[in-house]
Formats: C-alpha cells, structure tokens, sequence
C-alpha cells in the first residue's frame, strides 16, 4: 500500500498545489481537512473549531497533560462550598481590539449561553449552574444548584473561549479573542490566516504568521507537503502509509507522541447473544491489537484498556486485561453455550461502520481474526448519517467509533455507560445496565474530593473492564508531519494545535 501511494504520489507530483502564497516565507502554510463549524467559542463543538479557539481564545482555566486543572484568565479560584466557585482574573489582559478583559466579560459569555441568547450546543454543560455574580472588576462567582465535580474541567480552555461583553453573531466571522493568535481574514471553505498577539499576556508565539488551508483530500494534503506549497498538515490528517511515505522524502519530519483519541467495539446488550459477558470477553480475547495496531496502523497507537488515557490522574491500571488469547476465547464461548455447528461457525454477527476507509480495512481484519474462534463477522459499512441513526437508536450487534477528547474527562462514564443516559439523553448505544455501576458513577459525579474520586473512578473501569461494554482497541498516536523549516514543535495528549505556540521557522 505504501509503495502504491510513493507511485501516485509520484505521478501526481506535478500537477497538484500551489506555491507558497506571495512568497512570504515568513508565513506557515498549515493544512486542515475541513473548515471549522463556528469560530465562535460559544458555539463550535467540532474538532476544527475547537482547535482554532485554543489559538484565538482564552478559558477561565486550563489543563495539563495529566489533565490537571491549570490557570488560564483567572489566575486563582477557590470554592468555599461544593455550590460555590470564586475565580480571580489576571489584570492586564486585553482582547484583540485593545479592549480591556473584566469579570463583565466573562459573565456576558457565559450567560449569552445559559439565556439562550446564543444558540450553543455547550449549554446543556451548564444545567447546574443557578446564577454568576461579578463583585468587582476581576472577581467572578459561580452559583451552582447541586455539586458536580466536573464543573472545572468544563471551563477548560477550549470548553469556551471568554468573548467580549456585547458580542453577537459577528463573532463567528470577525472573532475577537484575548489568545496567542488573533484573526485577519476568514474566507469560508478556503482559509483563515492568523498572526500573532504582540500583547498576549502568556508566552508569546514565535511564528508571525498562519494560513491555515482547508484541503478536504489526504492525498492532496500529501502531496504539497512533498511538493513544499504546505509546511504543515494537521494531527492525525493523513494515513500511517501515507506518514511512512513522506518521511521517507528529504527535508520532512514527523513528530509523534501518545494520544488519547480512543478506539473501541460497541456491544449491544438487547442482543441475546451479546447479552452474554462470556461472549463479550471471548470476542475481545480473540482480538490481536498488537497485530492490528502493527500492520493497519503502521503502530502508532498503544493497546487500550480503559477509556481514560494512561496519562491521566485517574487512570487504573489494574484492571482485567485482555490479551490475545483464541484458546481463552474458545472456552467462554463453550461456557456460554455457543459450540462449533458442522461448519465450524458458533456464531453469526453483524458490525455497523462508517464508509471510512480505516474502519472498514478494521472491520475485515476482525473478521478474519474471529473466525479462528467459529464467529462469522459479517460488515455493513454505512454513510455517516446513516451510521449515526442506527446506533442512536439501537440498530446494530456490534459498531466501531472513536472518542476524540471527551475521554479526558473521567464523567465519560456516565455519559457513555450509566443507564439513565441511554440516547437521546447520553452516548449509552448498547443500553448497559449495571445498578451498582450505575450508583459508583452517582457518586463520583459529586464528590469533590479528588483522592475519594479516583478512588470510585478505580472501582468503575474495573467493573467496566469486567463487563465488557466496549472492546478497548487503542489509544491513537498524535503524528503531525511537516516540513523541516518549522521546529520546536511540541504536541499535546488531546492532538490540538496548540504546538502552534512554541513552533518557530528556521
């Protein structure tokens, strides 16, 4: 495959791209492979938006690598109950217009949200949240109505941007942010450039200038990276044949460090045949993901076995493994009831996908690895809308999908597995019912101590990786390929791009 993608390359070679616009070596070409839904902060859930509100926008806090809450615009915070949060602004800040920042600012954010004057997705965040006071010019009060120790990790940058007191739908074509980066020009479905905020109050980027390009095709995306029109392409944009391909081309780099992207196989538990653990674990004992994550992912990804990353703070790491194992798997399935027919076959199942090519080269893997144990894995590749429909609604056996950052907070687990969010109202597809799972995840919800939280988090993924919902695949690699002009590029877990602040041109 990546010999065939070299040839290609090669003959497309001279018709693909263009230059570096004007010339202007002092500007960095990044690829992206689609236009972002909304630039406003309040609004934009997608990936691309999300990325370019971390450049253009500042949170109330932060996050680090282990996903420990940082500051952002409020220098300090405390909470002198669990329905109380006081932040303390930094002075000095001042948003792309020169405006100064206050707690009027951030107020008018967040109740441009919770008033549904903004129509925002991120609203149905908030639910807890009774009032916000402003005492003074820097200091500003949450009220909650009931605890929630996700509260924090919510006001996390990009969570939502602080836009200034007033603004309206302009926001979304001319954002004004207090980031590193400010915005010059926006032309829909083709670029946006960005240069940097001399009077940012943080680390100063060291890059002039970012156009960033939408440019939909990976192989298109490939190629002018090669062809040296494109300096950049963003995290995760192209295939491993594609990474191992170019990298083998002078002058260009790949950095690649663990993500936190998470892969997984989806049971449904109304299924009588999945309703059984025996099957469940069997079926991921007959998964090779070292031989998958080898061969299909040119390895860049790490075998997962929860869904919160190893990085984070409340990661456990003794929970039930999951090695290959066909003769484990063999066993469950005898114990379950599921003997080899005069075909050999136990078992006949059916895995929904997208139309994506990587799920469906996954999907015949699978197939091929389960048919060692007697299961005949049948795929359905679908459109994406389509696809959607029938998982939220509960028409599947089995499907593959990704969590892309909502792993990072550790209420994933009420999200995706407690039985009081089954759709519309939560990402429980496979309705899993589990009451003393369903009380643990309660409990963490509430507690705010964080010692007595990871403490019921450890007791979750371990009844999580007994049951076996999910089949814990991977954790996908972070691998951004560029040209050797930009250096000093240091990724993040989540694949953001706020490496953007520390790069610099040669």
């Amino acid at each position: 495959m990546a010999l065939a993608w070299a040839v290609l390359v090669v003959a497309c070679l001279s018709g693909c791209g263009r230059g570096r616009e004007a010339n202007d070596a002092s500007t960095v070409n990044f690829l992206m492979e689609a236009m972002p839904i909304s630039l406003d902060p309040r609004i934009g859930t997608d990936a691309y938006s999300e990325h370019l509100h971390a450049l253009i926008f500042d949170s109330l806090v932060g996050r680090d690598e282990q996903m420990n809450i940082i500051p952002d615009l409020a220098e300090t915070w405390e909470t002198p109950d669990p329905l109380t949060y006081v932040f303390h602004l930094r002075r000095g800040v001042k948003f792309h217009d020169g405006r100064a920042l206050t707690s009027a600012d951030v107020k008018f954010t967040f109740e441009s949200v919770l008033s549904g004057a903004v129509r925002s997705p991120k609203r149905g965040s908030f639910p807890m949240v009774k009032d916000i006071e402003t005492p003074d010019a820097y200091t500003v009060v949450f009220h909650l109505s009931e605890p929630f120790s996700s509260f924090l990790w919510n006001l996390t940058r990009p969570g939502i941007g602080i836009v200034p007191a007033g603004a309206g739908k302009e926001e979304a074509r001319n954002p004004i942010g207090t980031g590193p980066f400010r915005v010059v020009s926006v032309e829909q479905d083709e670029e946006i450039v960005l240069e940097r905020n001399p009077e940012y109050f943080g680390r100063a980027p060291k890059l002039e200038r970012v156009r960033f390009r939408i440019v939909p095709e990976a192989i298109v995306r490939a190629l002018e990276l090669r062809k040296g029109s494109a300096d950049i392409a963003g995290v995760g944009s192209l295939t491993p044949d594609m990474v191992l391909a170019l990298t083998k081309q002078p002058h260009i780099l790949a950095e690649e460090q663990p993500g936190t992207q998470f892969a997984y196989i989806a049971f449904n538990f109304d299924d009588p045949i999945l309703a059984h653990r025996e099957v469940r674990q069997a079926l991921a004992y007959a998964t090779d993901r070292a031989t998958l994550i080898r061969y299909l992912l040119r390895g860049q990804a790490r075998p997962a076995s929860s869904l919160l990353p190893p990085n984070h703070w409340a990661f456990e790491p003794n929970v039930k493994q999951y090695a290959y194992d066909p003769g484990q798997a063999e066993k469950l399935l005898d114990a379950a009831g599921y003997t080899r027919g005069a075909d050999g076959v136990r078992i006949h199942l059916t895995l929904k996908t997208s139309t994506e090519e990587s799920t469906r080269v996954l999907g015949e893997a699978l197939a091929d690895e389960w048919k060692k144990v007697g299961v005949d894995l049948q795929l359905k590749p679908l459109e994406n809308a389509t696809f959607q429909a029938d998982i939220g609604r509960g028409s599947f056996q089995l499907y593959t999908l990704r969590w892309v950052g909502a792993n990072n907070d550790p209420d994933i687990f009420r999200y995706v597995f407690s039985s009081k969010r089954m759709p519309p109202d939560g990402a429980n597809r496979g309705h899993y019912h589990n009451p003393t799972l369903d009380a643990l995840i309660d409990q963490q919800r509430v507690e705010m101590d964080r010692e007595k939280r990871k403490a019921i988090l450890s007791q979750i993924q371990k009844i999580v990786a007994e049951d076996e919902p999910y089949i814990n695949l991977w954790y996908v690699d972070n691998v951004c390929v560029h040209r050797d002009r930009i250096t000093g590029i240091e990724l993040s877990p989540d694949g953001g791009y706020e490496f953007m602040d520390t790069a610099e041109l040669k």
